[in-house]
This record gives C-alpha cells, sequence and structure tokens, in this order.
C-alpha cells in the first residue's frame, strides 16, 4: 500500500513540474525545449516551433509536429532575418532566439555581440511589455529592467535581467523578438532609461493591478502608478 501511495505521489509531481508551464513570481513561462529540432522530427517541441514561426509568418504550413521540408525553409528564413548560422536546423541559438529555450548562457552572449546592442534589446523588452502605455510609462520599465542591473538580488546585465526565467511575459510569450521600427518611441525610451531617466524613483518591480494573479507581487511596497502599472520596491 505504501508503496502505490508513493508511486502516485512521483508520477503526479513529474506530471506536475515537467507537463505544465510554469510559474515563477508571478508570471507564467514556457517549459523550455532542450533539444536541437531538425527535420524528420516529429514531437510537440515542433508543434511549439512551427506555431511560434506561424504567429510570425515565417511558416504557411499546418502545425503538425511533424518538421518537414516547409518547416525547414521556416527556420532557415528566420535565421537570415536575425543573423544566425542560416543551417535550417532550430539549434540552441535559434530556439533561444525565438524565446523558446531559458538559455541564459546564449542570450549573455548574444546580448554582448555584435548582433544586437543593449539599446535595441531593452527596446524590445519595452516594446513587449509596455508599448500601449503613456511614453513616461515605457521609460518606466525600461528604468525598472535597469535597477534590476544594480540589484543583488538580480543578474548584473540588462540581457541577464531581461532573459532570467519567469521574469518578463515578453519573454516567455516570445514578444522579444518582435522587430521594431528604429525611430518608435520604445527605442527612445530605452534611449532615455540608460541615459539616466528614471520616472519610477528605483522601483525594482512592476505590475498591473488589473491583471495581476500573484499574491506575492501585492506584497510589494507600492511607489507610484504610472498608465496601467504599479511600480514598486
Amino acid at each position: 500500500m505504501f508503496l502505490k501511495t508513493f508511486w502516485r505521489i512521483l508520477i503526479l509531481a513529474v506530471i506536475f513540474f515537467i507537463g505544465i508551464p510554469l510559474f515563477l513570481n508571478g508570471r507564467f513561462f514556457i517549459v523550455p525545449i532542450t533539444e536541437r529540432l531538425a527535420p524528420n522530427m516529429q514531437n510537440e517541441d515542433v508543434v511549439r516551433l512551427q506555431q511560434r514561426l506561424k504567429n510570425w509568418e515565417y511558416y504557411d504550413g499546418k502545425i503538425t509536429g511533424v518538421y518537414d521540408f516547409k518547416t525547414y525553409l521556416a527556420v532557415r528564413d528566420f535565421q537570415k532575418t536575425y543573423n544566425l548560422p542560416v543551417t535550417g536546423i532550430a539549434g540552441e541559438e535559434t530556439l533561444a532566439a525565438m524565446g523558446l529555450t531559458t538559455l541564459s548562457r546564449w542570450s549573455e552572449v548574444r546580448a554582448q555581440s555584435s548582433r544586437i546592442s543593449d539599446e535595441q534589446l531593452l527596446a524590445r523588452a519595452i516594446n513587449g511589455e509596455a508599448r500601449g502605455e503613456p511614453y513616461e510609462g515605457q521609460v518606466a520599465v525600461g528604468a525598472v529592467i535597469l535597477n534590476r542591473t544594480r540589484d543583488p538580488r538580480f543578474p548584473k546585465t540588462i540581457a541577464g535581467v531581461i532573459y532570467q526565467p519567469g521574469a518578463f511575459t515578453a519573454v516567455s510569450d516570445g514578444q522579444i523578438n518582435v522587430p521594431i521600427d528604429p525611430n518608435s518611441t520604445v527605442v527612445k525610451a530605452a534611449r532615455d532609461a540608460l541615459n539616466g531617466w528614471d520616472p519610477t524613483n528605483g522601483c525594482i518591480y512592476y505590475w498591473n493591478p488589473a491583471t495581476a494573479t500573484s499574491k506575492w507581487i501585492w506584497s510589494r511596497k507600492i511607489v507610484t502608478k504610472i498608465g496601467k502599472h504599479y511600480f514598486g520596491i
């Protein structure tokens, strides 16, 4: 009887921690893909790959979970756009660029390379998190990210903060990879934040009170409200 109970608990634990999206600091993020995806493979990870490529209009086929020729060509097109090695195989760099893995080591290297500057990466994060907010609110989100780099509880680089597992919805849902207009307000907001404007006065958290589901985030001290976001410490 004891062994049956033990195995039931073990199976439920495996399903809970592996089979569903994870939850951290009040935000959901997708269980990362840990192996490369290549032609002729067929599994649920390929489904996720195809869906993301379809969302971004690289792939116009059916979501089958089969890594077919159309998927191969779509991956190549994505790799060309993001200046990645054009192989048609979704390796760790490609998966990280799509937001399908939490490979922080790669994201650190990528942000430090010539492919994308801190300003561009910060602008993409602002775009994914606050593009519908007033300009001050966009700068405020950028300021929170920068404030975290100076807080010992968080990574020390912009890339490290942004790609910290579960930290930002823009990474979880892939919006961090959406190309942005260099003349858009989010780019200007990133620049203003990098130049020292901090409308939050040092805050390291923000949340939308209308959509926040985490009880923990409500334990943070609210410093100010800008647009739809509360900013706190």
